[in-house]
């Protein structure tokens, strides 16, 4: 059969399988196409060596982390609670970084010690973060890593920029001098300077970013020993939109650090964070369309999940890829072949006008080319890996949280989440 676009194997008939096998809404999972995303960033050129962590908010099950880490690839945590369910996935500590806003206390910093002492890496983000872990730190002899706030940054949206002045992630340049002289004060060591300036922005900010970023782990951190360019990586979603060349990227930041070691004897160690690039298009949630209605010369189709499985739309006005599937499994429109004469909006059954997967800029809907399909058929929204799962609004309108499935490398479809049961939904009420 054929496959829905150019880059994942799944095809029309799998869909139908995978629907009618588990149920609608879900999410499919493409296990060979995460396969090959980690063999792309394991092979980015670098200098000195180069370590992955996946940025494991894009989508934390636990059967992805298992089969990214199987690749080679550690983790990027962004709540202590990432970090603890990562190890409750059998990822060793010693292979997670922390970065996160929070300021643990009572339990969490318990868990947090815990975590510390088992070999987690722990990337300070703020002054009062540091307050906080240094008496520990200096007690065990743990080296730390910084996050810096650049002052620059780029992202999809302005949401998701995390570099420039709206924002306030890691620790300033202005608050620099009182980092380093609280961890002299302790006798602590950065060994790794870390910054994370968007998610799926401009890529010349982020080649703009390794150079600067070179420039303070020169003039501040004689100690470190790596050195992170966060994740962010543009991953194209729609036929129009283009990804970043992780081989142009790597062979620019190789070039710096190659610089760097010829000006400072310093070789340093090279870390990426993707999230996106590695599972947003081996994902894809699959809806059954339960009813058609016109207005005035609009088309809807209604789906049986809309913002509660897919939020992103509704949160960033983002556009993702429309397939429509036959009940009898024949691929009726893809957005990576012709454009189908047919207009409509796709829209969910949550009671809020915003509930669509067709949203333009301005939060209202907007027809998009898709096939005529039927009540019964199925539309499937692509590059649903990340950032949808992970992020949806499952129990808004009461409505449960959708099953997982992994498509495995050898055919196979495999339930990797079941389906929220009412009882799980109302269990902590009291």
């Amino acid at each position: 059969m054929t496959a829905l676009n150019p880059f994942s194997g799944v095809t029309a008939g799998q869909i139908v399988q995978a629907a009618r096998t588990f149920g609608t809404p879900l999410y499919l999972y493409d296990q060979a196409l995460i396969e090959e995303r980690c063999r792309a960033f394991l092979s980015m050129p670098h200098a000195f060596g180069l370590t992955v962590r996946y940025a494991m908010k894009a989508n934390p099950d636990r059967s992805l982390l298992r089969l990214i880490h199987a690749q080679g690839i550690g983790i990027d945590a962004s709540s202590l609670n990432e970090a603890l369910r990562a190890e409750l996935a059998g990822i060793p500590a010693r292979e997670i970084m922390l970065t996160s806003q929070e300021v643990p206390a009572g339990e969490s910093r318990e868990a947090l010690e815990g975590l510390l002492l088992r070999g987690m890496h722990y990337n300070v983000c703020s002054l009062r973060q540091l307050e906080l872990v240094a008496p520990f730190a200096q007690k065990h002899g743990l080296d730390l890593s910084i996050r810096i706030h650049p002052g620059e940054g780029t992202g999809e949206s302005a949401s998701r920029n995390t570099g420039d002045k709206y924002c306030c992630f890691g620790v300033h340049l202005n608050d620099l001098p009182q980092a380093l002289a609280l961890a002299a004060r302790f006798g602590l060591r950065f060994t790794q300077v870390h910054t994370h300036i968007g998610s799926g922005g401009d890529p010349a900010v982020w080649r703009r970013n390794v150079p600067r970023q070179l420039e303070i782990v020169e003039r501040h951190f004689p100690d470190a020993v790596s050195v992170s360019f966060g994740g962010g990586m543009r991953e194209a979603r729609m036929p129009q939109e283009e990804s970043e060349d992780l081989q142009s990227l790597g062979s620019y930041a190789k070039a710096c650090m190659e610089d760097f070691q010829r000006r400072t004897g310093r070789a340093l160690r090279m870390e990426v964070e993707p999230g996106t690039a590695l599972v947003a298009n081996a994902g894809y949630l699959i809806l059954t369309i339960i009813d058609r209605k016109d207005t005035e010369g609009l088309h809807f189709l209604i789906a049986d999940g809309g913002m509660d499985v897919n939020s992103r739309p509704a949160l960033y006005g983002s556009r993702h890829p429309f397939y429509m599937v036959s009940q009898d499994g024949a691929l009726l429109s893809s957005e990576f072949g012709e454009t189908p004469a047919h207009r409509a909006i796709l829209v969910g059954t949550c009671c809020e006008s915003g509930d669509s997967q067709c949203l333009d800029e301005t939060g209202h809907v907007e027809e998009r080319p898709m096939g005529d399909a039927q009540i019964g058929d199925y539309a499937v929204v692509g590059g649903a890996g990340a950032y949808c799962a992970g992020m949806s609004l499952f129990n808004y309108n009461s409505h449960q949280q959708a099953p997982e499935v992994l498509l495995a490398a050898d055919g196979a479809l495999r339930l990797i989440r079941r389906q929220q049961a009412l009882a799980q939904l109302m269990e902590n009420e009291v």
